[in-house]
């Protein structure tokens, strides 16, 4: 297991994949270790000079304006978490709350939220032992942070609250004693730094984001299947035309393409049948795939960013001793981002459903109706081609931005929200949804293959074929399809296909 050091400053999202995944055991830098002992004496300062400082010495939004008394400090702060743990809905999955726990300790280690050391490490070894706070999933709006989510979180922290431990809920208290570490007292400052910041939606967003990016490629791969099934031509993929218009996603999936047609028997078979020009769902996924490509690319980009910002309120600078308030905590950056990546699947998604009704249709494949030899005896893949459209037409539903709305909330002292962790669940919704419309291309395109024989797809897809053959069977006579769906969804994830698009761009 590979030990990642959290410096604030380099956190990556496959470093945010691995620890979700237990892939990576996590620890403060040095030097982190020493900026937020630094930070801690600015407030600790601030504190013994009994200053007017937000959310150290006063209370929060409406009562920013109400001076705390040193010896209700510590009170305050306990006040804070357990008033702010108010999410409501499904908890969140256990790899989105670890992924939230690394993303807060991450952000802590910045060495601006005059956080103790001892406290981010009492959150590392909760994170260590898989001592998972329950975090509903609803509740935020993405402008102070996540807050609600995010108290949820600390709250396990001081031993209050409900955990999991390996699927098993009990209470946290119980699980820290198991654990062996003692909850926290939170001194001043240490609640409000602890639930500042959208780490809840970049956790959710930024998970779903790492498995749109592998599944771009995964488009590219099965669009490639269902090319060749269709009997299409990869002269669309040129190099010259790609070129011609060089948006750099559009060139990677070009590119991918033609390595993964490249050798087909099918192809050589109808090469000169004077067909002129495939239809778009075909021709133009250069064009399509690439775009949502790049919109993910720059989500990423983004969401990086965010992983290593410090985000709470107010900030410190040890540097000069200043505590200064401000608005880093605000999601609008993220939700944007979220509600693009979720449009970009969606379109995926979208072209993916016409590639199936492509092949299923006889009108526009030549191939048996639903790609089964006795219709009308047999549906075929009737169903299959009905499920993808009605998981794309959801799509479309969530790929209404979540980021244009706005609730002002405590007594509109935040007037203008974020909405960011919507975006992000939305966006996991939609992934989802976009990884079984694949899989439906997937049993259609290698379904639509039972029909060529014995002329052979590439090399490259070929290898694939074989394996998903072996996950689930040609369709020769009806039977569920909801357990074949699943087969090949749970396909598109294994070592097959993860193999096959390794050399990818």
């Amino acid at each position: 297991m590979k030990i990642l050091r959290l410096s604030g400053l380099d956190l990556r999202l496959p470093d945010l994949v691995a620890v979700s995944r237990r892939e990576a055991r996590v620890v403060l830098a040095p030097a982190a270790r020493r900026a937020m002992a630094a930070s801690r004496r600015v407030v600790d300062r601030a504190v013994r000079a009994d200053a007017k400082v937000y959310g150290v010495t006063t209370g929060f939004g409406k009562f920013a304006d109400v001076a705390i008394p040193p010896e209700e400090l510590r009170e305050l702060q306990r006040n804070l978490v357990r008033s702010h743990a108010a999410g409501v809905g499904e908890p969140l999955p256990d790899d989105a709350v670890r992924a939230t726990m690394v993303l807060r300790a991450n952000a802590l280690a910045r060495g601006r939220s005059g956080i103790r050391v001892s406290t981010v490490e009492a959150l590392l070894r909760l994170l260590a032992a898989d001592v998972l706070p329950v975090i509903p999933s609803q509740g935020s709006v993405g402008a102070s942070g996540d807050l609600a989510p995010l108290s949820h979180l600390a709250l396990a922290l001081i031993g209050e609250g409900r955990v999991r431990v390996r699927g098993t809920p009990m209470p946290a208290a119980r699980a820290l004693r198991r654990a062996r570490v003692r909850p926290v007292d939170l001194a001043a400052k240490e609640g409000l730094a602890l639930i500042n910041g959208v780490q809840m939606s970049v956790a959710v967003g930024g998970l779903a984001l790492a498995r749109a990016i592998e599944l771009a490629r995964v488009a590219d791969l099965v669009g490639a299947a269902s090319l060749d099934a269709s009997r299409g031509s990869d002269t669309a993929f040129d190099p010259r035309i790609v070129a011609a218009r060089p948006h750099p996603g559009a060139a990677a999936s070009a590119r991918n393409l033609r390595a993964l047609l490249r050798g087909s028997a099918i192809r050589e078979s109808h090469r000169g049948c004077g067909r002129v020009q495939d239809n778009y769902a075909l021709r133009c996924m250069p064009q399509v795939h690439g775009a949502a490509r790049d919109a993910f690319a720059h989500a990423r980009e983004v969401l990086e960013c965010e992983m290593n910002s410090a985000t709470d309120n107010p900030l410190v600078f040890a540097e000069r001793g200043d505590i200064l308030s401000g608005g880093n905590f605000h999601g609008a950056p993220v939700g944007l981002v979220l509600d693009y990546a979720a449009i970009a699947a969606t379109d995926l998604a979208s072209i993916s459903e016409r590639r199936v009704e492509k092949l299923v249709n006889p009108a526009l494949s030549e191939l048996p109706a639903f790609l089964v030899r006795e219709g009308g005896l047999h549906s075929g893949l009737m169903m299959a081609q009905v499920t993808a459209a009605a998981l794309v037409s959801e799509c479309k539903v969530l790929s209404h931005p979540a980021s244009v709305d706005s609730i002002p909330t405590s007594a509109a002292k935040e007037d203008h929200v974020s909405m960011s962790p919507i975006a992000a669940r939305k966006l996991a919704a939609v992934v989802d949804n976009l990884e079984r419309v694949l899989a439906i291309e997937a049993i259609a395109a290698f379904q639509a293959m039972e029909f060529l024989r014995p002329l052979a797809p590439s090399p490259a897809i070929e290898t694939v074929r074989r394996a998903f053959r072996r996950t689930v069977r040609p369709w020769h006579r009806d039977r569920e399809m909801h357990p074949e769906i699943e087969k090949a969804t749970r396909f598109l994830r294994g070592e097959a296909v993860a193999s096959a698009i390794a050399g990818l761009a």
